[in-house]
């Protein structure tokens, strides 16, 4: 069993809603917890897919109020630190699968690279290749253009 952390828009498109879907339940599926923002979006539907395959699922909360947390969640925890909590999903997490993009997504995705944490983006915003002068490779990060492939790395960086 692994944490694996779905992250992505609250205001995410029907095709980022369906693949955060497909990648909850097969986290579930493999028996593991997803770990997500707990809100809208990607963190809803992820948690729908866990849901519908019995998986758990915690929701770290931005605010103070529990109740705010998607009818999906498993577990509700309301940190009340705001945009903060993204640093505790990427410290829960064995890997941080980021699904689409938002100001939110990117400092997730930012977090992860910088503590070592893989991980993998579908539909994110990829680095410019060649990176920018004095920007260190990030060998712990992987982008993927199909969901398959995503959850293949995914699967991959918890071997």
């Amino acid at each position: 069993m692994a944490y694996v952390a779905i992250s992505g828009p609250g205001s995410a498109t029907d095709a980022e809603r369906d693949a955060a879907r497909a990648a909850g339940r097969w986290a579930a599926d493999h028996r593991h917890v997803v770990v997500g923002g707990g809100l809208g979006g990607v963190m809803e539907a992820a948690a729908l897919g866990a849901s519908e395959s019995g998986g758990v699922v915690v929701g770290l909360l931005p605010g103070g109020d529990r109740a705010a947390a998607n009818p999906y969640v498993t577990v509700a925890i309301p940190t009340g630190m705001g945009e903060m909590r993204n640093a505790l999903l990427v410290r829960a997490a064995d890997v941080v699968l980021c699904i689409g993009g938002s100001w939110g997504t990117l400092s997730e995705l930012a977090l992860a690279v910088r503590t070592g944490v893989p991980v993998v983006t579908l539909g994110t915003w990829p680095l410019t290749d060649p990176l920018p002068p004095g920007m260190p490779e990030a060998p712990n990060l992987t982008t993927a253009s199909t969901l398959e492939d995503a959850l293949d790395a995914v699967a991959a960086a918890l071997r």
